[in-house]
């Protein structure tokens, strides 16, 4: 948090990005649009759900973290809020991005692979959660995977809008989400080596527009 090369602004964060890694201009559009879909979420009120397996579901975890708390910047706690509190509770706040990681509700999705079926365990999450006006981000180095096209197939007939991260090819996702951001690699860990830096990226984007 406060780092000395912070930035004050969305173009400014991207720009940067693509100075890191150039090889994920390719991905520009998809990028920016994906900043503007939950851009248009938070400020309208409304949270993110997150999904992915094994690496992904890490990646789904960070994501969350870095939504819910300060990242790069101090963000105050809203002031309606702060006067209601202690002093010195309010001052241990902080302002937050509602954001959901479904890869850690162990006791639903165990429920519901045990007795319905595991592919679907994120769809039920986002029956149960979700609302229109949400954003469900689906990770998948594949694209392919059952559990996060599932949750996107019922995101999408919600009214929830998809932002997917997936290797160069896409897979299922590609067909089904708003946006997908295909990093220009194949191979499972060199996908979520990229994956990394965008998600950052995008979180620091909407930290710097929306506080």
């Amino acid at each position: 948090m406060n780092h000395p090369d912070t930035v004050s602004n969305p173009k400014e964060i991207f720009a940067r990005l693509f100075d890191r890694y150039p090889q994920l201009e390719v991905c520009e559009t998809a990028i920016h649009a994906a900043f503007d879909i939950l851009y248009s979420c938070y400020r309208n009120c409304g949270k993110t759900l997150v999904c992915g397996n094994g690496g992904s579901a890490a990646d789904a975890e960070h994501i969350v973290g870095e939504l819910m708390k300060s990242f790069m910047r101090k963000r105050p706690l809203n002031r309606e809020l702060a006067t209601q509190l202690p002093d010195e509770l309010a001052s241990k706040l902080e302002g937050a991005l509602p954001a959901v990681s479904l890869v850690s509700m162990s006791g639903i999705i165990t429920a519901f692979a045990n007795d319905v079926a595991w592919e679907t365990a994120f769809a039920q999450q986002v029956v149960g959660l979700g609302r229109s006006g949400d954003t469900l981000v689906a990770l998948s180095t594949s694209g392919n995977s059952a559990n996060c096209v599932n949750a996107a197939i019922v995101a999408r007939a919600m009214g929830i809008r998809v932002v997917s991260f997936t290797g160069q090819h896409g897979g299922r996702l590609s067909e089904i989400a708003d946006v997908v951001i295909k990093v220009p690699e194949t191979e499972t860990y060199k996908v979520q080596e990229l994956h990394l830096p965008v998600y950052h990226a995008i979180c620091a984007a909407l930290e710097a527009a929306l506080f």
